[in-house]
């Protein structure tokens, strides 16, 4: 599958400001490693400008983790070191600034972290990727979904999907083109269920089957850095339906080409990430 021309910078007199600006709203004193990857990959999927955006305490901590080009922002914080919900209106005060939000990786479960999410999808009025503990926050009121006519992407694995849909193992991995069709109608959001054959589903019915891929991507973070490219994607200008598709091809492929180096049991997520440039490399030549 050829990537299409906005993702491949042929254009000479370029800038940043072309490309987009994702927020990363990721991690926590215990999960900072997600954060990280999250926002590498995006700026490595070609978003003209990433801020991560954590709890107060561990922001020299984060900037630690990640790579120079990226920003930080930090934000209001518990006791515990997650996000307290008075952060929204730090985040609120750059909506204007931001293209994308990519919420969820690292963030933890604590009460006050999940009303800041739920504040998040409710009002927000750019463009969400939402993974992890986002995904279970929404769980916990999930018509906020349909809340705003915003964009939202959802990527789910089958344990999220589980709590979403209140289904069970067997019969998501039995009907996934049927759940994931299901749950993007019924909630007006793009719908990336992961797995083998990950499947993204659109509110018109749209349906997207990955062939990109290997065992050896089932391993902790390959779902933030998924994330991460996506929000890039959307913030160099692709519809939800195609960043997502794109996303999962590229997140696949990328995966496939360092099970080659390091081995499937041997990879972890940031090989992931290190293989991006390559997929675009070879892409762009074709």
């Amino acid at each position: 599958m050829k990537l299409p021309d906005v993702l491949l910078r042929r254009e000479i007199d370029a800038y940043k400001n072309m490309f987009g600006h994702v927020c990363v709203i990721a991690g926590s004193a215990q999960m900072l490693g997600a954060a990280a990857l999250c926002s590498i990959s995006s700026i490595r999927s070609g978003a003209g400008l990433v801020t991560l955006a954590v709890p107060e305490e561990v922001n020299l901590s984060a900037q630690a983790k990640i790579d120079n080009s990226i920003m930080t922002l930090p934000l209001k914080q518990t006791k515990d070191g997650t996000l307290h919900l008075s952060a929204f209106r730090q985040i609120k005060k750059n909506f204007s600034t931001f293209d994308v939000i990519a919420i969820g990786p690292g963030l933890g479960r604590k009460p006050p972290t999940r009303s800041f999410i739920l504040k998040i999808v409710e009002s927000s009025p750019i463009a969400l990727v939402i993974d992890a503990d986002g995904l279970n926050a929404i769980s916990y009121d999930i018509n906020l979904l349909n809340k705003t006519k915003t964009l939202k992407i959802l990527t789910p694995h089958v344990g999220e999907m589980m709590v979403l849909t209140g289904k069970d193992k067997q019969y998501i991995l039995g009907n996934r083109q049927v759940i994931a069709k299901d749950f993007a109608r019924k909630y007006n959001c793009i719908v990336l269920l992961k797995g083998h054959n990950t499947i993204v589903a659109s509110p018109d019915g749209d349906i997207y089957v990955n062939n990109t891929g290997n065992p050896g991507m089932a391993t902790a973070g390959s779902g933030d850095v998924l994330t991460g490219i996506i929000a890039a994607f959307l913030a160099q200008g692709m519809d939800g339906f195609n960043a997502a598709k794109y996303g999962a091809y590229v997140h696949g492929k990328a995966g496939d080409l360092a099970a080659k180096v390091y081995g499937r049991v041997s990879m972890i997520s940031s090989d992931i990430i290190k293989f991006l440039p390559e997929v675009f490399r070879q892409e762009r030549i074709k």
